[in-house]
């Protein structure tokens, strides 16, 4: 069953797909559109032709989706824990054997590259195993009371989950928010983003495949509108989102009127430290790694590059030289770097951010123009070049606003004090980064950082193992590890009297 879309991936190429089966699932089965009004295209980032239409789901649907997943958490959340798991290592299973044709539809439909498009596969199924493996260790805690007395702490599923994901991790993010939220019982309605709706249908049938109750995983496909149906929902119980700062305030206030739980993870404009003891080619790898996965559509990416000033004379000669020599293309060759931009209105975005850069005094070292690969059918396409910029400031544009796009500012420092205090200067904290050989510099630096995530001599490194999420307007809660349990589960205390009641009445 979950290999109906997949079934022409083996022979895909770029520019050849068009995806005519319904979006939405719930019920445990795809659904077509009550109607076909406010139909919106979908591109093909690395062609601009459309792949399919998104029919956004109107009161309606969204309901039908919300209680078919409510009936399936009625009998999934009485099911053991190590009943839960073995249907996750199911799905996890059979991701991960259809892994290949999973990452082709998902470059077809996001634009980034195989290479990684098969990375985030991968992190998709681990993410699923790791999950199923904590889903039989749910516990509470025995607390002895004075007389004989007891109490107990249950942990106990939400209910129904509401996951809203962005654009720029399809699959991964679907994945990310289902399997914590399953492995504790819940169920999930799912809304993938209306730019990159394609995948999420799939994994919800893999999940029926490998065995949940019909309705456990359901995916409703919309914009802004439906997401607000979602977040108003009487029968939702929290609601997980990944995207913009002001997205994630709306789903914050209209989530507060019926106090529901939320996590947040949005945007960052993550600083990365290079001091003049780092090891050169790391610090490098590590600042290319920072800026340019997924096209630089990445929200924890390091765009803030702050170089000792000793070192940047070496440091931009490298950078700009490897940057350079990044192949922009087919994102479905292997030999390719860098794929192409989500859509149209982003490239023009980002490529403003660059010509804004120049009008406020930064010099353009490489890159920041539309790229137009040999190939005919990538001409209309959403590429451009790999961008450094040099001779940045503290307070141009370029460095304080979140670009989302291939563009690497670089700005220098003397000393480590002024630089932790320039890095901490932002509304933003997902992300942080050094390099240096001084272990005590790299763990006082981390310590400073007001930020979710510190990365010592590397960058981009987040496995499923590890929490993941941000400080300050960068959002709160976490995704990823064990902790996450936390945000999809509630404690109930009992209290157990062994004898009589003393009462003061």
């Amino acid at each position: 069953m979950a290999q109906s879309t997949l079934d022409s991936m083996p022979g895909a190429s770029t520019g050849t797909v068009v995806v005519t089966e319904p979006l939405n699932f719930w019920g445990g089965k795809r659904v077509k559109p009550r109607q076909e009004k406010n139909a919106e295209p979908v591109f093909e980032p690395a062609t601009g032709r459309v792949l399919c239409q998104m029919v956004p789901c109107g009161a309606e649907e969204v309901d039908e989706a919300i209680q078919s997943a409510y009936a399936a958490y009625q009998k999934w959340s009485k099911m053991a824990g190590m009943e839960r798991a073995r249907v996750m290592l199911e799905a996890a299973r059979i991701m991960r054997e259809r892994r290949e044709k999973l990452a082709k539809l998902e470059v077809i439909n996001n634009g980034k590259t195989i290479t990684e498009a098969l990375g985030n596969i991968d992190f998709s199924w681990k993410s699923i195993e790791y999950y199923a493996g904590l889903a039989g260790t749910l516990a509470g805690q025995h607390i002895q009371l004075p007389g004989g007395a007891f109490a107990y702490t249950r942990r106990e599923p939400l209910g129904v989950c509401v996951g809203i994901g962005a654009w720029n991790f399809p699959i991964l993010l679907a994945t990310l928010k289902s399997a914590p939220a399953l492995a504790c019982g819940n169920a999930m309605v799912y809304k993938p983003s209306p730019m990159a709706p394609v995948t999420a249908v799939i994994l919800a049938e893999i999940y029926k495949e490998a065995g949940v109750p019909d309705g456990l995983f359901c995916v409703v496909q919309g914009g802004a509108e439906t997401g607000s149906l979602l977040c108003h929902h009487p029968k939702v119980a929290k609601v997980s989102f990944t995207g913009s700062v002001p997205t994630g305030k709306k789903v914050m206030e209209m989530s507060a009127k019926s106090v529901k739980q939320v996590t947040l993870e949005l945007g960052g404009k993550s600083p990365l430290i290079i001091f003049k003891d780092c090891e050169l080619e790391n610090a490098v790898k590590g600042a290319l790694m920072a800026n340019f996965l997924t096209q630089g559509q990445v929200c924890c990416n390091g765009t803030r590059v702050f170089v000792q000033r000793e070192i940047m004379p070496q440091f931009l000669e490298e950078v700009v030289k490897r940057t350079k020599a990044i192949p922009v293309g087919d994102p479905l060759l292997e030999s390719t770097r860098m794929g192409a931009l989500i859509s149209k209105p982003q490239l023009e975005k980002v490529l403003g951010f660059v010509s804004q850069a120049k009008k406020e005094g930064a010099r353009v070292l490489c890159g920041g123009d539309p790229f137009v690969p040999s190939d005919p059918k990538l001409k209309g396409g959403y590429f451009m070049s790999p961008c450094v910029l040099d001779n940045c400031r503290d307070d141009m544009t370029c460095v304080k606003e979140e670009i989302f796009g291939p563009v690497m500012s670089v700005l220098p420092f003397d000393t480590e004090e002024e630089v932790i205090k320039r890095a901490n200067n932002t509304t933003f904290g997902l992300a942080s980064g050094v390099f240096t050989r001084d272990i005590s510099r790299a763990h006082r630096v981390a310590a400073s950082m007001e930020a979710g995530t510190c990365f010592i001599n590397n960058y981009n490194i987040n496995p499923i193992e590890l929490p993941f999420g941000g400080y300050k307007m960068s959002g709160f809660g976490r995704e990823n590890g064990q902790v996450t349990i936390e945000y999809y589960s509630q404690l109930k205390t009992v209290v157990v009297e062994m004898g009589d009641v003393e009462s003061l009445f």
